[in-house]
């Protein structure tokens, strides 16, 4: 079963709001041909308050104020199959695989947020899943016969009311990285609270919407993605010279599993 995604209203701070507002009106260049999707990895179903979605939302109101279309969507509300290929429907194992779905909207983006909620340290269980199930497409190859993630820019932002943030963030970058998208500077930015049992970023009196250094660096990650996709985009992506793996043997047989080892 799948759900609407909320309408969440502006959730930064008054402050925060006029700076993002007064930045979009200043942009040094046109950002409205580019698509940005976040994957909000919490483990509430819509119509569930998500908390990471309330920081996510800093993120949206910079892509929304150059006027970039941006979708939120949260995989927890699709039946994602766990599995390396394309459509796990296809296999004996599951009968139902909604991934094909999310992946025709990772493919048609030019900036994917990859973001969670932090569980034990780690990030969610649902990230990881989509990790693995975009890992599974790694064999494709984009016209130019790079792999088909290559010119795609990726980030992250995290929620918690634990510690945490730069571990989640150390390995979701890697692995955007490690599947051919380009990781912009200062491409990570959350909000915890204090260590132990207490308020979540949108529970009263948190003082996370408000934060200056959240909605500070997650404004910096929201515009560097946008650089970075402009830059991208103007040029065509990456030059399409010593990074062709057809080019390769490299011990690629059709018979492994292994999505990097599949021609």
């Amino acid at each position: 079963m799948q759900y609407s995604a909320p309408a969440y209203p502006l959730m930064t701070s008054q402050r925060c709001s006029e700076i993002i507002l007064s930045l979009g009106e200043t942009a040094p260049s046109s950002y409205t041909d580019l698509k940005v999707l976040i994957l909000n990895c919490t483990l509430n179903r819509t119509p569930l308050l998500s908390h990471t979605e309330g920081v996510i939302s800093i993120a949206r109101d910079v892509f929304a104020s150059v006027g970039a279309a941006c979708e939120i969507l949260r995989p927890v509300d699709y039946d994602i199959a766990a599995g390396l290929g394309l459509d796990m429907s296809q296999t004996a194992e599951w009968t139902n695989d909604d991934w094909p779905e999310i992946q025709e909207k990772i493919d048609q983006c030019d900036i994917l947020l990859l973001c969670t909620s932090v569980w034990l340290g780690e990030k969610s269980s649902v990230c990881n899943r989509v990790l693995e199930r975009m890992y599974g497409y790694t064999h494709k190859v984009n016209a130019r016969g790079q792999y088909h993630d290559y010119g795609k820019v990726g980030a992250t932002v995290i929620s918690g009311n634990e510690d945490g943030i730069k571990h989640c963030a150390m390995n979701i970058l890697f692995s955007l990285s490690h599947i051919g998208y380009t990781i912009p500077p200062q491409a990570d930015a959350g909000w915890v609270g204090e260590a132990g049992p207490g308020p979540s970023y949108l529970d009263p009196g948190s003082g996370g919407p408000e934060n200056e250094f959240t909605n500070r660096n997650t404004t910096f990650l929201a515009w560097n993605c946008l650089h970075l996709a402009r830059m991208l985009k103007d040029t065509g992506g990456y030059p399409a010279h010593g990074n062709v793996p057809s080019r390769w043997d490299a011990g690629c047989h059709q018979d492994l599993l292994n999505p990097e080892h599949r021609a």
